[in-house]
This record gives structure tokens, C-alpha cells and sequence, in this order.
């Protein structure tokens, strides 16, 4: 089964050689960044639409960890288009943090479109380090289809200890790999290579259930999930929540 994948991925890494001569030049990642956000745009449209009972339920519990005074300051990581701000709750305060600026036309864009949320500032910055954020800050950091893509997951569930103030919480919702010896697995292992391009740096088959397990945290809600969504690669999810 393993030379099959090898096999296989050699065989799609020829079908995509333009775009790995592309990358091999530095040309594709810069293009990547300016055309990553329309493309976005369109599936977090229909990821939306697919998940939008998922959702709704994952951030019905958003405002429980609201500050003493009943507001409720989040920071969004890896906020692209702002495809979360409708599920938020009326009066929230938003912080948005993605390494991408070509994101932010898209999120005035959201931002007029969803009057209920109150926007703070989007920080460009990797989640590896929010250092314009300040310790303790936030009540809530939410984190969904991000974890896939970081360089370093640790890193970035260190900094969301970090901004988050004693009790606050950190929500998520990420695609996963697969259960092994599934069909499912077989082909993200396949076409991994050439979707790490085509997606800005994304990962089918990683298991970041097990990066907020190591985070330490002191409360952990975690389930496991298959998606109702069209693409069978990136069905299986996790979604929840920990408190610090």
C-alpha cells in the first residue's frame, strides 16, 4: 500500500509539474497569497452553507465566556474572509489576526455585511507570534480550518494561552486526517503534495486533535466528526473547545 501512494504521488506531482516549476522559481507563493482570498471566498461560501448547523452550535456557548461586565472580546486566528462573523454574538468585539494582507478588502467587505459584531483591528501577523496582542487580553480565541495550514501548531497553541485571560476559551473546528487504512486516508496521502499548493501551504493528514491534547489546557471538550460536506478528503473534522 505504501508504493502505491509513493507511486501515485509521483505520478500527480508530474500531472502538476507547471505549478511545482512555478514554486521551484518563487513565483507560485506570491501569487498564492494575492489569488488565495477569491478562491476563499467561494468555498468558505459553500463550507458555510454545508456547516452551518455545526457551526451555530460549536459558538452558541461564545458569550458564557464573556468578561464580569457581559462583553465579550475575541480574537479570531487565521481570520481570512470572515466567514465566522455571522455566527457571532451580537455586540461581540473582534480582533482578526491572518499573515495574509490581501485578506483584509475581503473583511471590510464582512464586516459591512454583519453590523452586530463590533471590529477591534486586524493584526497581520503569524499565529506563531501575535506579540501586537497583549498577555491575558482576550476572553475567547477562535480557530476554524486554520491549524492545517500553521508551520508550527505548539507555537501557535502557546500564543493562544498566552493572549487568552485565565478561564477564557479557545474554539475550533479543523479538518483532519482520516482514520488509517480508509479509503479517505489512502487518497489525502495521494493527492497531499499537489493540495499543499493549491490550498496555501495546507495539510490532509494531520492530526491536530493531538496538538491540543499536548496544549495543556485545563479543561478539554473535544469531539470527532464527519463533515456533511461534498469534498470526502476533508470530511473528517474535530470541533470544541478549551479553557484555560
Amino acid at each position: 500500500m505504501a508504493l502505491t501512494v509513493l507511486l501515485l504521488q509521483l505520478a500527480v506531482r508530474i500531472l502538476a509539474f507547471p505549478l511545482y516549476l512555478l514554486h521551484f522559481l518563487g513565483l507560485w507563493n506570491g501569487m498564492c497569497k494575492r489569488c488565495f482570498p477569491f478562491l476563499l471566498v467561494r468555498l468558505t461560501s459553500v463550507y458555510n452553507k454545508q456547516m452551518a448547523s455545526t457551526k451555530r452550535g460549536l459558538f452558541s456557548s461564545l458569550q458564557e465566556h464573556g468578561s464580569p461586565s457581559g462583553k465579550l472580546c475575541l480574537l479570531e486566528l487565521g481570520c481570512g474572509t470572515g466567514a465566522n462573523f455571522k455566527f457571532y454574538p451580537p455586540g461581540c468585539r473582534v480582533t482578526c489576526v491572518d499573515p495574509n494582507p490581501n485578506f483584509e478588502k475581503f473583511l471590510i467587505k464582512s464586516i459591512a455585511e454583519n453590523r452586530h459584531v463590533q471590529f477591534e483591528r486586524f493584526v497581520v501577523a503569524a499565529g506563531e507570534n501575535m506579540h501586537p496582542v497583549a498577555d491575558g487580553s482576550m476572553d475567547v480565541v477562535v480557530c476554524t480550518l486554520v491549524l492545517c495550514s500553521v508551520e508550527n501548531q505548539e507555537r501557535i497553541l502557546q500564543e493562544v494561552r498566552r493572549v487568552l485571560r485565565p478561564g477564557g476559551a479557545f474554539y475550533f473546528l479543523e479538518h483532519v486526517a482520516a482514520e488509517p487504512s480508509t479509503w479517505s486516508y489512502f487518497w489525502q496521502q495521494v493527492l497531499e503534495p499537489v493540495w499543499y499548493l493549491l490550498f496555501d501551504g495546507c495539510n490532509l493528514t494531520r492530526e491536530s486533535w493531538k496538538a491540543v491534547e499536548r496544549a495543556g489546557f485545563s479543561r478539554l471538550q473535544l469531539q470527532r466528526l464527519q463533515a456533511p460536506l461534498s469534498w470526502a478528503l476533508v470530511r473528517p473534522h474535530i470541533c470544541g473547545y478549551a479553557v484555560k
